[in-house]
């Protein structure tokens, strides 16, 4: 895809979304210190100028792209839905495991990626970054939140820990397969990670029941 020039207005011309998503290929493959202008201007078909021009520099541009992610994998996890809470969160899990299928998109999650190149990142491509996984948080905090006002949890369950324990969960999901795992071994992760889930308030109230009974109390 290359650009062309307005003869008018002396603007380029271009496909925006299919532009950031060249650039997204490349910065989610290499990383944002290892992608080059070259490399990206190759991958949008754009010259030099037609970037500087659009996204100002290669911040600008990261910005943009991250964004673009962070905002796809929120919609998708958004998308989930199950009978209960419990079932929403171990759905929306299941939703990030490897498929079987080979894809062209590279490993892992762009987001964790850039959290791990935190230091490198200008402050803006920071702020991204932060943002996107406090989205994620977010979307995690309110099923939990959502269990508490159904009854599926007590209200006082650790709402703050649990997210973080999940969010965790899941960026594993996303990029252990980089390092060999099957996906029937990130099936058990998720299996034993939902073991966080506290039980139910329903389901220890017998037990609190009988406790409050004297000794003599016939049933």
């Amino acid at each position: 895809m290359m650009s062309s020039e307005n003869a008018m207005s002396g603007k380029p011309q271009f496909d925006d979304s299919a532009v950031i998503s060249s650039a997204m290929e490349v910065f989610w493959r290499h990383g944002y210190a290892a992608s080059s202008i070259d490399q990206l201007t190759t991958a949008m078909g754009l010259s030099r100028s037609s970037v500087y021009k659009r996204f100002r520099d290669k911040d600008g541009l990261f910005q943009e792209v991250l964004s673009t992610y962070a905002q796809r994998v929120l919609k998708r996890m958004s998308a989930v839905q199950a009978g209960t809470k419990r079932e929403q969160l171990e759905a929306l899990l299941h939703e990030f495991l490897p498929r079987d299928v080979k894809t062209a998109r590279p490993a892992g999650c762009m987001l964790a990626r850039s959290c791990t190149e935190m230091a490198d990142l200008p402050v803006g491509s920071q702020t991204v970054a932060r943002e996107g996984l406090a989205g994620q948080r977010a979307i995690l905090s309110g099923i939990l939140r959502e269990a508490i006002a159904s009854g599926e949890l007590a209200p006082a369950s650790d709402i703050d820990g649990l997210s973080w324990h999940f969010l965790g969960v899941l960026q594993a999901t996303m990029n252990l397969p980089q390092a060999d795992a099957t996906s029937g071994e990130l099936r058990r992760l998720v299996e034993l990670a939902m073991l966080a889930w506290p039980v139910a308030p329903a389901a220890t109230e017998p037990q609190r029941s009988r406790a409050r009974r004297s000794p003599g109390a016939t049933p």
